[in-house]
């Protein structure tokens, strides 16, 4: 008898040496980005002269604002094990057919509603091949990403649509709110609906659920095939929503918007800290990383350097995240 109290005050401090390792790695990619993000912006405020500008800084949070809300749908799909490559396509097409519904005398409030529900109706049949045809999401949204841009070529020619610049469609990328501009604003809101619904609801809990043990969140009831194409669904929506504000920014619609944006995005959630094997995200991490990126490719702008240095630069931070990422979370799974 005498033995098992002594078993038993044994566990008390494996107990906690495993709690501080969760709370470790549970923050550790959140710390290490905002890290990262101060460090370049220090970088940069010294070795350029306008970036810590008033302009300049407005400047970054208006151009990220697409990025920022396609990150946080992307946190939801990376969160459940998947991956969405078409999303640089998807803001390509709802951009073109933005601009040609506006030429087409469609109003630009339907022609809103309009493109968000292109977005969905795309990420509702993509999802549905992953959901429930098991076909694996880097195959889907690979076919998807070349379909759907191959519609917007199709559609321009190549060429770019404009957009009547007196139309009120314009503001939604070109107007300030008490001195931030409108896409910010979008972005803010779009980030907190996205923030709550992650972490304060069930479908949240779903998505990781999901993403951390598919087969035991399906056996405590939860239709996990419909959580997946939900988070595909919003990723389709969020995309269009970029789409529409980067259209409405550049007054046209052009079918070679969105090129290599799919890489950003994802190096945004990475950077974040959400696991690319699921089970992990933190929407806290996905916007300091979105910002990141950014900001690097605003810096080395600023920096005189040719503009076809960033994607070389956003490439390794990618296999940099990637590997930290692999090195931290499934070290981490190891060891629990």
């Amino acid at each position: 008898m005498s033995s098992e109290p002594n078993a038993y005050s044994s566990h008390p401090p494996r107990m906690r040496e495993t709690t501080m390792l969760d709370k470790v790695i549970a923050n550790g990619g959140v710390m290490s980005i905002a890290l990262f993000f101060v460090v370049c912006c220090f970088f940069f405020a010294v070795t350029t002269d306008a970036f810590l500008t008033a302009p300049n800084l407005l400047n970054i949070i208006r151009q990220s604002a697409p990025l920022l809300i396609v990150a946080a749908a992307m946190t939801f799909v990376i969160t459940t094990g998947g991956i969405d490559l078409s999303v640089g396509s998807v803001l390509a097409l709802t951009a073109t057919l933005s601009a040609a519904a506006l030429q087409a005398g469609i109003p630009w409030p339907l022609a809103i509603i309009l493109m968000l529900a292109l977005g969905g109706v795309v990420g509702l049949i993509q999802g549905y091949f992953i959901a429930y045809e098991k076909i694996p999401a880097f195959i889907v949204t690979l076919a998807g990403l070349s379909v759907i841009r191959g519609f917007a070529l199709l559609i321009t020619g190549g060429y770019s649509i404009p957009i009547e610049p007196t139309s009120p469609f314009v503001t939604i990328g070109r107007a300030w709110v008490l001195g931030i501009p409108a896409p910010a604003l979008i972005a803010i809101v779009v980030l907190l609906a996205a923030y709550v619904v992650f972490n304060e609801t069930h479908f949240g809990r779903y998505v990781t659920g999901v993403g951390a043990n598919a087969e035991a969140t399906r056996r405590a009831g939860v239709n996990t095939r419909r959580v997946i194409l939900w988070v595909y669904i919003l990723s389709g929506t969020a995309a269009a929503a970029a789409g529409v504000i980067l259209s409405a920014r550049l007054g046209s619609g052009s079918s070679n918007a969105g090129q290599g944006f799919e890489l950003d995005v994802i190096a945004a959630v990475v950077l974040g800290g959400t696991s690319l094997f699921g089970g992990r995200g933190s929407l806290v991490g996905t916007i300091l990383g979105a910002l990141t990126v950014a900001v690097l490719a605003n810096g080395l702008i600023l920096s005189h350097l040719s503009p076809f240095f960033t994607p070389i630069v956003t490439g390794f931070i990618i296999l940099v995240a990637i590997w930290l990422n692999f090195r931290l979370f499934k070290g981490g799974a190891k060891g629990r």
